[in-house]
């Protein structure tokens, strides 16, 4: 997977490539193995865009979906699953690491959004 992330954020500033590996990681494993089951016939496919100042993924697999219950507004910890669960601390991640997390009605899109910190610009007057 390593190659596939190194391609995900060749255009991302170095400071931030950590973090976000992370993030995609976990959103990747994710579609493969909850949304297409492992299953070796079906496709993860992302797409990558820089719009402004923010980073945008999408990353769609071919499972049946699911409901998500995400809200831009929620905090991270919301979607923590209880402390004797083995696994289910992916979304927590994902919404601490990025700034923007949505799926589409069916959930078999996730949206992942990293805005970069806008600088302000000089004026040249006096």
């Amino acid at each position: 997977m390593c190659p596939i992330l190194d391609l995900l954020l060749a255009e991302v500033p170095a400071k931030l490539q950590a973090e976000l590996r992370l993030g995609l990681q976990e959103a990747l494993v994710n579609a493969a193995k909850h949304g297409n089951n492992l299953d070796p016939s079906k496709q993860v496919v992302v797409r990558f865009s820089l719009i402004d100042n923010q980073y945008w993924w999408v990353i769609s697999d071919q499972g049946e979906g699911f409901t998500p219950t995400s809200s831009n507004d929620s905090d991270p910890t919301d979607y923590l699953p209880p402390d004797e669960a083995e696994s289910g601390r992916g979304l927590s991640l994902l919404h601490q690491i990025f700034d923007q997390v949505e799926w589409n009605r069916k959930g078999t899109e996730l949206r992942l959004c990293k805005q970069l910190e806008t600088r302000r610009l000089l004026s040249l007057r006096r």
